[in-house]
């Protein structure tokens, strides 16, 4: 396998990965609104916890000098589109279920596409547009639109699908600009800062049970930040955009399991446009890596 379809099949790999842990994190989230937590404290278990546990795991593996922030702009303004994307996505989720949620979050992969030419300075082909507006066809079959009433839940969901285009867009600007883990500290403390400032007015204080949910909320959101950035290493923006659906894959698991929302046969029809959508993407490009790069056993 070539070098260049090998950097490409990490990054797609890493990101699937990220996209399967996140409705974990969402779940988790519901339930502790639930239970009447405060939606911020949610938002801040993510980035104040999440710090802590990056802090000690970046100074043994890098040593100290990297816990000195590095990109603070581009880290800051990361840190708060994570904050603001988390906000409204689990303030969503009081109005609807995780899938519905999912769908209407789901703009953000339409966005990056469009916006990567400008900001990021890619070559969109209509490869990936396809891949794209495949993969939101298929969230919409899942959905199918009027069936949920329109409520607060679907504004907040839309909002946060937009912070979510600035977090994606300013990851992969983030790439390769000092480490992953590093980024994902600075990120973290910087949204911790601001989430912080926020719980100074809202802190409600958590049971043992509701502890332990939100510092795996923290672990799941850590890890999943630090698995989307190195994510960008390897591939552009546009081209991991559409494995954001999968997403909507383990959601619909996750709503069936956790809340007793199970699948019809529409959804299935929905996940396998996502999952032939990804599978369209991965064989264009590696198609395409290959008659980029000459086959080293003919030189």
């Amino acid at each position: 396998m070539s070098q260049s379809r090998q950097r490409t099949l990490r990054g797609i790999v890493l990101m699937l990965f990220a996209m399967l842990l996140f409705p974990f994190l969402d779940v988790l989230a519901k339930k502790l609104g639930q239970q009447g937590l405060p939606v911020f404290e949610a938002v801040w278990s993510r980035t104040f916890l999440g710090s802590l546990l990056c802090i000690p795991l970046l100074a043994s593996l890098e040593g100290s000098p990297a816990l000195i922030p590095r990109n603070n702009v581009l880290n800051a303004a990361r840190g708060l589109a994570i904050v603001l994307t988390t906000f409204f996505f689990f303030s969503a989720m009081k109005y609807q279920g995780v899938a519905e949620t999912l769908s209407i979050y789901f703009i953000q992969p339409i966005l990056v596409t469009a916006l990567a030419p400008f900001f990021l300075r890619e070559k969109v082909g209509w490869h990936r547009w396809a891949a794209v507006i495949g993969g939101f066809l298929g969230v919409m079959v899942i959905i199918r639109p009027g069936v949920v009433a329109f409520n607060p839940g679907t504004v907040l969901a839309f909002a946060s699908g937009l912070a979510a285009a600035a977090v994606v867009i300013l990851s992969r600007k983030l790439a390769g600009n000092g480490s992953a883990l590093a980024n994902t500290l600075y990120t973290s403390l910087y949204g911790a800062v601001l989430a912080s400032l926020v719980m100074l007015w809202q802190w409600q204080m958590p049971s043992a049970a509701q502890w332990a949910m939100m510092f795996a909320i923290a672990i799941i959101g850590t890890g999943c930040n630090f698995l989307i950035i190195k994510a960008f290493e390897y591939c552009e923006a546009s081209l991991l955009a559409p494995f954001g659906y999968a997403e909507m894959i383990n959601a619909t698991l996750a709503g069936w399991y956790f809340f007793g929302d199970f699948p019809d046969a529409w959804s299935f029809v929905g996940v396998a446009i996502l999952v032939a959508s990804a599978l369209y993407i991965t064989g264009h490009e590696h198609g395409r890596a290959t008659v980029a790069e000459p086959d080293p056993s003919r030189l």
